[in-house]
């Protein structure tokens, strides 16, 4: 198949292999002398370890612990706080102390369960409220920047009105298809883990860290991935970290694979926060002035909690020109399973706040919520609230008139009202949100930390093969990476193959993460082609390298936290309408709209697939998917307790891609995988709100939460 357009979808490569079921993930991997693992976990949140009393362990069935890690007993993230066996402090229900190996797992969980430990618990800090109360001793990361408070203190003291509000956000789960599986393959010479996974090299990183070894002695290979979401970034490091110490320790293959309950309860999730406004207004309800507060709760360990919290932070004013901004933010430890790296890397906590508070405070002006909102929209050239600039064209206000068309907002607006007015018990309401996505690294990550680099290996009978450290995860990369080389090189699609990434084959081009992968090793792909082409002989094995180059910006400094953030933004607007039924709370989507810009899309199909799992996701996160904990446990260990949506819950979502080329990227592309996520919730809350006239400040919007504010609505007309 040749590519005239890039967009025109192709049979995706992995099609076949999962549409029949014949794709082998990593728990139907079967190797020679394989024995499984099981770990023993803490069963209190903060403690001292005093004693462990093993079991009598029948032969072939061995313990492997803290003491047989060659390296340094942590998994290596960003900070060295997070061990790979708790050995003498466990810091959230969950924590894994050891793990015992066998050829059965029946027996295994049978010894776990006989496994005693004698634990001096200490006082645990549970929630992120308490966290807040002890700032000082809590915090594990924390940014401040933009206006000088002194300067908006004179302007407040001028204002009309003061407006402070609190907003909070819950976690969400990822629940990805397959849960987390990782094996190390033990061989004398180098041990090979194969697994779940995003990031190959982060992996590679943590068990060179961790066995004490030489570049050559291990090897990491992706096994089919089914869902990821972030849930497979980091947290993957420690599994893998499991299984080759212990195959080390054991000289044999380990598998390590989560049923779904353990995987819910251990595993990363969202971030919970807590964002506080405080926003002054004159006598017509302009905005003179903001400060906006983020709270993060990290969990018990930092992971990658910290840039979490930069990304919260730079999308902290949403796609507003707000005059005289202040941000400051904080992650805070507490007691409870680590927090990480989820679709929109903690820009849906932010985006779900600013959106809520521009809400609000049209409301007070009386104003559309949507007029209000157009007033500050930022345009072309305005500087970003770190003092960056946005270089490209933006084209929120066309893309917002097309939606107000194609959802006839204002008709419905109108029938709305009529039909509330004469329904006591079904409401109708209707909700917009705007946003944003900087593609890529926070700022100059991609220069000066990751440096990516990729290789094309043709062979003699001229098939192209892509050799990259980027995992397909469901999202489609084998797919629209292989299309980009094909289209530059003028080959046939089924000629550019892209086997599994193995970093014994591929250089590291970086994450699968970040809204980076089309936009910045497409680039570099596409880049490499052209040489290949130049320089292509017939009947010739050869290679070609291509090194990341930087984008000449505004240099980009974390400390003062100035400068350009992200060489390039994807744009959305998102339009909800729900009907909510006031004698039970429940809240039944009608229907969705939503416009994106992702500079130039790869491939139609496989955007609309990005459109409608991303919409699915960032509504539910909104009025849905609930998880608590109780004292440092988390409640919901199974998708029914959990509740994300099933295929009743979502509706036809209408949606159209506007085209805006941007130069740096493949073809033109952006990065489209988190933006779609990021205006779901916002969006469905302001439907809501509509519908029930009434304003929340959280997420999820429940039932419990809807029903509760009708009764205070009740009390206060009693």
């Amino acid at each position: 198949m040749n590519l005239k357009d890039i967009s025109t979808s192709v049979p995706k490569k992995d099609h076949s292999g999962k549409v029949s079921g014949q794709l082998a993930y990593i728990s139907d991997v079967k190797v020679e002398n394989m024995v499984y693992g099981v770990l023993y976990r803490s069963p209190v949140a903060y403690g001292k370890i005093k004693s462990i009393q093993l079991p009598k362990l029948p032969e072939g069935y061995e313990a492997v612990g803290a003491g047989d890690i060659p390296g340094p007993n942590y998994v290596k993230i960003i900070k060295e706080d997070q061990p790979i066996f708790a050995n003498e402090w466990v810091n959230y229900i969950g924590e894994p102390i050891f793990m015992l190996v066998g050829r059965d797992l029946d027996i295994l969980y049978r010894l776990l369960n006989e496994v005693k430990i004698e634990v001096e618990e200490h006082q645990a800090i549970y929630t992120l409220n308490e966290a807040i109360q002890h700032k000082s001793s809590t915090s594990l990361a924390s940014y401040e920047f933009g206006e000088s408070l002194e300067n908006i203190s004179a302007i407040e003291q001028e204002a009309h009105q003061i407006i402070e509000e609190e907003y909070e956000t819950g976690y969400q789960e990822h629940v990805y298809l397959e849960p987390q599986g990782m094996l190390a393959i033990y061989k004398e010479d180098e041990i090979i883990v194969q697994g779940s996974m995003q990031c190959l090299y982060y992996i590679k990183n943590a068990l060179l860290s961790a066995l004490a070894c030489g570049d050559d002695e291990v090897r990491v290979v992706q096994s089919p991935t089914g869902g990821g979401f972030g849930g497979k970034e980091e947290f993957p490091s420690m599994m893998a970290c499991h299984v080759a110490v212990a195959a080390k320790a054991v000289q044999k293959s380990v598998m390590l694979v989560f049923d779904r309950s353990e995987d819910m309860v251990v595993t990363t999730k969202r971030h919970p926060a807590k964002l506080t406004y405080r926003t002054a207004l004159d006598k017509e309800g302009n905005i003179l002035s903001m400060c906006v507060d983020v709270f993060l709760d990290g969990g018990a360990n930092a992971g990658l909690s910290s840039v979490v919290l930069q990304r919260a932070l730079i999308n902290s004013a949403g796609v507003y020109k707000i005059p005289h901004f202040h941000a400051k933010g904080y992650v805070l430890k507490t007691n409870t399973v680590p927090n990480g790296a989820f679709r929109g890397f903690g820009a849906p906590q932010s985006f779900a706040g600013i959106e809520s508070h521009m809400g609000h405070l049209s409301k007070l002006a009386n104003i559309d919520p949507l007029h209000y909102k157009r007033k500050y929209l930022v345009k072309q050239g305005d500087p970003t609230i770190t003092k960056g600039k946005f270089r490209d064209p933006i084209l929120m206000e066309d893309m917002i008139e097309d939606l107000l068309n194609t959802s006839q907002y204002k008709k419905k607006k109108e029938e709305f009202h009529s039909f509330n007015q004469q329904n006591p018990r079904y409401k109708k309401g209707i909700g917009t949100s705007l946003f944003l996505h900087g593609c890529g690294f926070t700022g100059s990550g991609e220069r000066d930390h990751i440096k990516a680099t990729v290789k094309l290996s043709k062979s003699k009978d001229g098939k192209v093969s892509l050799k990259i450290s980027n995992s397909d995860m469901g999202q489609g990369i084998y797919t629209t990476l292989s299309k980009i080389v094909a289209k530059e090189l003028e080959l046939p699609y089924e000629e550019v193959l892209y086997p599994y990434p193995d970093t014994k084959e591929v250089p590291d081009s970086g994450p699968t993460v970040a809204s980076r992968t089309t936009m910045i090793v497409g680039k570099l792909l596409e880049r490499a082609a052209k040489k290949l082409k130049t320089q292509w002989q017939q009947g010739v094995e050869q290679e070609v390298v291509e090194n990341y180059v930087h984008r000449e910006m505004i240099p980009w400094d974390e400390k003062t936290f100035t400068g350009d953030a992200y060489p390039a933004y994807s744009w959305g607007v998102n339009i909800v309408e729900v009907e909510v039924d006031t004698l039970t709370g429940n809240v039944k989507l009608e229907k969705v709209y939503a416009n994106y810009e992702v500079g130039k899309v790869i491939d139609d199909r496989i955007m609309k697939g990005q459109i409608d799992g991303g919409l699915a996701q960032g509504l539910a996160y909104g009025y849905l998917e609930k998880m608590t904990t109780k004292l440092g446990r988390i409640q919901q260990k199974s998708i029914s307790d959990y509740g994300p949506p099933t295929s009743l819950d979502v509706v036809t979502i209408e949606s159209k891609v506007f085209d805006n080329p941007y130069a740096d990227g493949p073809y033109g592309a952006k990065g489209a995988g988190e933006l779609t996520l990021i205006g779901g919730a916002p969006a469905v809350q302001a439907a809501i709100e509509a519908a029930l006239q009434t304003s929340f400040q959280q997420i999820p919007i429940t039932p419990e939460v809807i029903m509760e504010s009708l009764w205070m609505k009740e009390g206060e007309k009693g």
